[in-house]
């Protein structure tokens, strides 16, 4: 997988994404993860890349000949289908299908915008989807473009040692991920849960299974009721987590 970041900031986004699982991934060759500098892409002198909003008001607009250049060139390296995603407020809202939908595209370019967004007519010609991080605005696209390279890189095979480093996290399966414990096996007088001490893998498995229920209906009531608790073993289990009470202190 190839991704470009479109950004003012190349140097700091580049730095971020180099490091641990995603720079060894792109070592070994399974993504390859480009910045570019909109500002080398602009026709003036000072390098500006942004102007007044026709219409009035405070702030400035990201000019569109620019970042078009700049996506032009991604897309001419690419030598192939691209997805362009724009990082904004007025996106949808991100989440784990979306990381998994796009780790299976060959090319993403991710454009980051600033000041008070990008002209329009960037986005109608050459933007495919937009996406927000949440309900809340950021000051520029790069904090968004780092954490949408880092949740899709992560889906694309090889990047991860094993698929079950990510199968049982959070949002993967429409749950929350069970507790995790490490050693030492009583800390500041907290004990690991005995069963995670028993060597039963099946009984573990069993465990971690109820806790994400437990954890879910908690704490995402909303991701709760869109699962399929119809099989025999969740209804047993669900029986069970009625019995011993569904707070997360009963653990």
């Amino acid at each position: 997988m190839r991704i470009d970041i479109l950004t003012l900031f190349p140097d700091t986004v580049g730095d971020v994404l180099s490091e641990s699982i995603l720079g060894r991934a792109q070592e070994r060759g399974y993504i390859t993860i480009n910045t570019r500098q909109i500002r080398d892409y602009t026709a003036n002198k000072q390098n500006q890349v942004d102007d007044y909003p026709y219409g009035g008001g405070r702030g400035a607009v990201m000019t569109a000949d620019p970042l078009y250049r700049c996506w032009e060139s991604a897309c001419d390296d690419a030598q192939g289908p691209v997805h362009t995603i724009y990082l904004s407020p007025c996106g949808h809202t991100f989440c784990q299908a979306d990381a998994i939908r796009l780790s299976k595209l060959d090319n993403l370019i991710l454009v980051c915008g600033h000041y008070e967004g990008i002209d329009q007519r960037f986005i109608d010609e050459c933007v495919d989807e937009e996406i927000s991080l949440g309900d809340f605005v950021l000051t520029g696209g790069e904090i968004a473009a780092m954490a949408v390279t880092d949740a899709v890189c992560r889906m694309v095979p090889g990047v991860l040692a094993d698929p079950e480093c990510f199968e049982d996290e959070s949002h993967f399966n429409g749950l929350l991920e069970y507790p995790q414990y490490s050693r030492p096996a009583v800390w500041h007088g907290r004990a690991v849960p005995e069963i995670l001490l028993s060597g039963n893998h099946e009984n573990v498995r069993k465990w971690r299974r109820k806790q994400s229920l437990r954890r879910t209906r908690a704490r995402r009531p909303d991701m709760y009721e869109k699962l399929d608790l119809s099989s025999k073993q969740d209804k047993k289990l669900l029986a069970e987590l009625e019995k011993e009470g569904w707070d997360e202190k009963c653990l």
